[in-house]
């Protein structure tokens, strides 16, 4: 067997391996990579393969990094299924055309500059109608449900306990007489999170591909982020303003949410008008409610007793533009929730541009802030920072609160791995981390007893026994 490594590798996006097995050609991931401008249109265009070779292909998640280059794969050749989740199916089915909607407005915009420049006009790496075509080659699983990808290779999915629907991928493979278990983790989740299930422990690994996203970093507990999120809520309430909250529309959005329904109903929190204000956000909320039998056992409980974890009195969510900036002219306490999380595009521009000047409200960062992003400048501290080109003074309360992430940080990690008999893996590769988390633990996984553990470059190849 041959693993090449073409994607999510020293970095944390981009996701994309492909296995050869006796010959037939097996893509785990076909992600979006999100970097500078001219280095992301270049590399989502062109795949690093020919996608009318692959045979199949299984997705972990619906994850924009992961997910996001699907609808080019199609569109350039690819004829063959796409193994998923029912909930990923679902999610993606929303994300994906929520992508293209963003890559074609992206194009759109720069072929104004380029035509007054006489530069040729440019196509988007995909559209609308790429995204929903690809949508039909999506084929649902069940978590513990084996499928034959090829005569040699069985699939089964476990839950990663990372969003609704990721699964850990489990290859059965049967190649030159000998049965090995290859576990390809997508991104794996915490225990105990609200809502969702715990990463499970999958039986029996001998190879395996981990990501590393937070493989030098701890986070604070999901307990502590409660504590957190009701005294930010409570002071800010007292100085009569705003809560805003940059979120990511899958995941951390409806984690917020339940958070201060459960706030809200224990009298911890004043009852206060809350927004979620995302066109995206909304559907994808809808998207968990299509999806119970998912939940955490806790969650299943409070559906019992309150029905919808995502719906309340005082929240709505808003999908119109008229709504969205009508919340402009409101003075009251509130709390609004919009995306795009690291603050890079969508409503939450609009609203930090008319919130963040004013020292009675807060700006609660509840998401990880890449480099270069403006959620990230203004974390830093900066006091002036640029919104729809203008600078603005940041005079509004600054928080963070990093208990939400639904990565598991390097202790979770390596108790994930202790649970897999470390010292059974044959070969383990770290992907989907920055160089000094991916080699981190690396080195943490080798002192575990796992035999060979490589951080492997993009477009290393690999022989596998």
């Amino acid at each position: 067997m041959q693993i090449e490594f073409l994607g999510a590798n020293l970095s944390v996006t981009g996701s994309m391996h492909l296995l050869h097995v006796n010959g037939r050609r097996i893509l785990l991931e076909c992600g979006l990579f999100q970097g500078h401008r001219e280095e992301s249109f270049e590399r989502n265009r062109n795949l690093p393969f020919k996608a009318r070779d692959i045979d199949v292909m299984v997705l972990s998640h619906a994850h924009i990094d992961h997910s996001g280059n699907i609808p080019n794969l199609v569109r350039s050749g690819y004829k063959g299924n796409i193994y998923a989740t029912f909930a990923t199916h679902d999610l993606c089915s929303i994300m994906l055309r929520d992508t293209a909607y963003i890559l074609e407005s992206d194009v759109a915009y720069l072929n104004k500059k380029r035509k007054r420049t006489g530069q040729p006009p440019l196509t988007p790496t995909y559209t609308t109608d790429d995204a929903v075509r690809s949508l039909s080659q999506f084929l649902g699983v069940g978590y513990h449900r084996p499928v034959m990808l090829t005569p040699d290779v069985t699939l089964t999915f476990y839950d990663a306990g990372h969003i609704l629907g990721s699964a850990l991928v489990a290859l059965d493979i049967n190649e030159n007489g000998r049965s090995s278990r290859l576990l390809f983790t997508g991104d794996l989740g915490r225990p105990n999170l609200a809502i969702l299930r715990d990463p499970e422990r999958v039986p029996d690994v001998d190879l395996l591909i981990t990501e590393s996203t937070y493989g030098d970093r701890l986070h604070g507990s999901p307990e502590s982020a409660t504590v957190e999120l009701k005294r930010v809520v409570n002071e800010t309430y007292a100085r009569r303003g705003k809560v805003i909250i940059p979120a990511f529309s899958v995941g951390r959005t409806q984690e917020i949410v339940y958070a201060l329904h459960r706030l809200t109903l224990s009298g911890q929190i004043p009852r206060l008008p809350i927004f979620v204000d995302s066109p995206l956000s909304t559907n994808a909320t809808d998207v968990f409610r299509l999806h119970p039998g998912d939940y955490d056992e806790e969650t299943r409980e409070f559906m019992v007793k309150h029905r919808d974890p995502f719906g309340f009195a005082g929240l709505r969510y808003l999908r119109h533009a008229e709504d969205s900036k009508a919340l402009n002219d409101r003075d009251e306490p509130m709390i609004i929730i919009s995306a795009s999380g690291m603050c890079e595009a969508g409503r939450i521009l609009h609203h930090l541009k008319n919130n963040i000047g004013n020292r009675r409200n807060t700006i609660l960062f509840v998401s990880f802030q890449a480099e270069h992003t403006l959620g990230r400048r203004i974390l830093e501290g900066r006091k002036e920072v640029p919104i729809f080109g203008e600078d603005y003074t940041v005079r509004a309360q600054i928080e963070e609160i990093d208990g939400y992430s639904a990565h598991a940080d390097r202790n979770e990690m390596l108790d994930y791995m202790r649970g897999l008999q470390p010292e059974r893996l044959r070969e383990v590769f770290v992907v989907h981390g920055e160089e000094s988390a991916s080699t981190s633990l690396a080195q943490a996984i080798k002192e575990l007893g796992a035999g060979n553990v490589v951080v492997p470059n993009r477009g290393d190849i690999f022989e596998v026994n």
